[in-house]
């Protein structure tokens, strides 16, 4: 998609590896509860004052590709987005990456236009260390009041062939 925006669609693997990774965990979580939209992300210049906000460190994460090339990033905030699915997690890409990023995989045609989220701007404010504006660029947020647990309700996004919110 435009603007660096990517949508991943997920699924937890049967190994143990995804049972102890925070990741994996949450990604099995959401699939028990029948699926759905698990979380978001934004990325970041500098993930040091997230990790002085929480108390930890960034851990690293990969993908590798089929022909060898590996996409790195650090990340932070999944065990928040478990425990609150209405934060994001937090990844910086490292450098040199640039050309893996998974928004350029294909030409992009539409872009996430509006999320609707089920939650808190004061919480998500500040759990990214209250930002001035919110780090989601030309994205609309529609902030609904939590009707049951919070977290993402719908995303519209923006194609050639008009509008389709999921």
């Amino acid at each position: 998609m435009k603007n660096g925006q990517y949508l991943e669609v997920v699924e937890v693997l049967n190994h143990p590896s995804s049972d102890k990774a925070p990741f994996g965990q949450a990604v099995r979580a959401r699939s028990e509860l029948g699926g759905g939209w698990m979380g978001w992300c934004v990325a970041v210049d500098d993930l040091a004052p997230a990790e002085a906000r929480l108390g930890r460190g960034s851990v690293p994460g990969n993908r590798k590709f089929p022909d060898g090339q590996e996409l790195t990033w650090r990340q932070i905030g999944i065990n928040g987005l478990i425990a609150d699915p209405q934060v994001p997690y937090l990844l910086r890409w490292d450098d040199g990456t640039e050309d893996l990023h998974p928004s350029k995989a294909l030409e992009p045609v539409g872009k996430i236009s509006s999320i609707s989220i089920a939650g808190s701007s004061e919480r998500v404010a500040d759990w990214l260390g209250q930002p001035e504006q919110l780090p989601v660029g030309e994205v609309v947020v529609d902030w609904q009041a939590p009707n049951g647990t919070p977290g993402i309700l719908s995303v519209t996004f923006e194609t050639p062939k008009g509008s389709i919110t999921l």
